[in-house]
């Protein structure tokens, strides 16, 4: 049987000098810092992409990666390295610091932006849209959502998930704010198209020159600078807070801190920092 891909059975392991070359490319590209250990993750991640290429080496894989005429192949690879995983309502006391301390904050303003700077697949742009919503009637609310991954912003757009999803949703709010699907869809649900229209997202790389993206009251940045080593915390941080209004907030990840990182940024609860000029 013939396929438009060829498959091969065997892909040679991932030599040093291919792991080494791999691992500045990106970083080079994204910030992410892949430590020696990791080769078994790019292999994982790639074996599948060299075999659809009918390549058997990742040597022969990476000579495409940078070059003019293999951009969706470079993009594509990127997206593969990139880690995606994310839930709805991850670390909920972030989103109870909304409610309870940011929101009151705001309430006499009219408008409101929030960023999700590495949104991923979405569910934390709609979640926070989730409790914006919830809290806040009219249309004087928006959410950007942002991701390196080209995959993930379509996937966001779509807005479209697997019921299992919903664990973690507030019954109240998985009533109001999501729509269970039908016949091929019985088994996924779809974020409430009002919600869509306030929450836009783009492909953005964090570690370029930002476009002009205006200003924010808060931006989520989670379970990203793990990856990043303490020069690419501190570039990121700098264009972050420059994105904050005063008196905005950074959010990020408890398992993340800015120790030794520059910033005007004021450490005001456990992940939680203000702007303060």
């Amino acid at each position: 049987m013939k396929t438009d891909s060829p498959l091969l059975s065997r892909v040679r392991p991932l030599q040093k000098p291919e792991f080494d070359w791999i691992a500045d490319f990106l970083y080079a590209r994204t910030g992410i810092a892949l430590s020696d250990g990791k080769q078994a993750l790019v292999m994982g991640r790639l074996d599948k992409r060299l075999r659809q290429r009918g390549l058997s080496n990742y040597g022969d894989y990476f000579a495409l990666l940078g070059r003019p005429e293999f951009e969706d192949e470079t993009t594509i690879a990127i997206d593969l390295l990139t880690t995606n995983e994310t839930y709805f309502f991850r670390e909920p006391k972030h989103f109870e610091f909304l409610k309870k301390t940011v929101f009151p904050q705001y309430a006499n303003q009219r408008g409101m932006r929030i960023w999700s700077a590495a949104s991923s697949s979405g569910e934390e742009a709609y979640t926070i849209a989730m409790t914006l919503a919830d809290h806040f009637s009219g249309d004087g609310w928006e959410i950007l959502g942002t991701d390196i991954s080209t995959r993930m912003v379509e996937k966001a757009k779509r807005a479209l998930y697997p019921m299992l999803a919903a664990e973690k949703i507030p019954p109240t709010m998985l009533k109001k704010y999501c729509l269970k699907g039908k016949d091929e869809f019985e088994d996924f649900f779809l974020i409430d198209p009002v919600l869509r229209g306030r929450t836009h997202f783009r492909t953005l790389n964090l570690v370029e020159s930002l476009p002009d993206l205006g200003s924010f009251e808060v931006i989520f940045l989670r379970n990203v600078m793990i990856y990043f080593d303490i020069d690419t915390k501190q570039r990121l941080i700098n264009k972050l807070a420059a994105s904050l209004r005063p008196g905005g907030y950074l959010i990020i990840s408890h398992s993340e801190t800015l120790n030794g990182i520059t910033s005007p940024l004021k450490l005001i609860s456990p992940s939680i920092y203000r702007r303060d000029e």
